[in-house]
């Protein structure tokens, strides 16, 4: 009798899936997420929590002040999408880009001057994955305004993290000064540090340099 040769199986890993930005858009056009704020970040769907009153003041009040300071050649937008690559669609607190309103009437900004993370409950999110992130796009300033130690966190100049895990990861080191006097991201900080900012907690105040992520 001659043998019969059974095939086996090749075991193989279960992959990750991850969605493109125009696969998150369809999403959101057939109702998927039901009226929920949603941010896709390196292909991973991410549901936003309901704001509290706090958080909603802190980001009006924080974008009139860098309107102020950046004035009419940058636009500064609230909770809007930003695209950055295939996987990425986040929608920061507020960001300021290049340009006006109407220029970005048919296509979100793909970078941003500025981008500003309100941080209660979410702080060690911002400090971690919404930072690297911002890093791997080349966001040349990130500030989280951390309303649990009542400080500004200012981020710049992103730089190759030696210590990163299997995950590509980007740190955040602070290169070029505390706070870029002379520019615009550096008046609107000086506000923050002399505490005139107290829509977000009074007294905000204290410059923390960021450590490595």
């Amino acid at each position: 009798m001659n043998a019969i040769a059974v095939p086996y199986a090749i075991a193989v890993e279960p992959q990750v899936r991850r969605w493109t930005r125009e696969e998150f858009h369809r999403m959101a056009d057939i109702g998927f997420f039901q009226g929920q704020r949603a941010e896709l970040l390196e292909g991973e769907v991410m549901v936003l929590s309901p704001q509290n009153p706090g958080h909603y003041t802190a980001t009006h009040r924080l974008a009139e002040l860098l309107h102020a300071a950046f004035g009419s050649a940058y636009y500064v937008r609230m909770q809007g999408p930003i695209e950055l690559g295939p996987h990425s669609e986040p929608e920061p607190d507020v960001a300021v880009v290049p340009g006006s309103r109407d220029q970005y009437a048919s296509q979100h900004p793909k970078s941003a001057a500025l981008i500003v993370e309100i941080s209660d409950s979410s702080l060690a999110w911002d400090r971690g994955r919404k930072a690297s992130l911002y890093a791997r796009a080349g966001i040349a300033d990130y500030w989280i305004v951390n309303l649990v130690d009542r400080r500004l966190e200012v981020r710049r100049s992103p730089v190759a993290d030696a210590n990163a895990d299997l995950r590509p990861r980007l740190r955040i080191a602070d290169r070029v000064g505390a706070t870029g006097e002379g520019q615009p991201v550096g008046s609107a900080a000086g506000e923050l540090r002399r505490g005139r900012f107290d829509s977000v907690e009074p007294r905000l105040s204290q410059l923390d340099r960021p450590r490595p992520l």
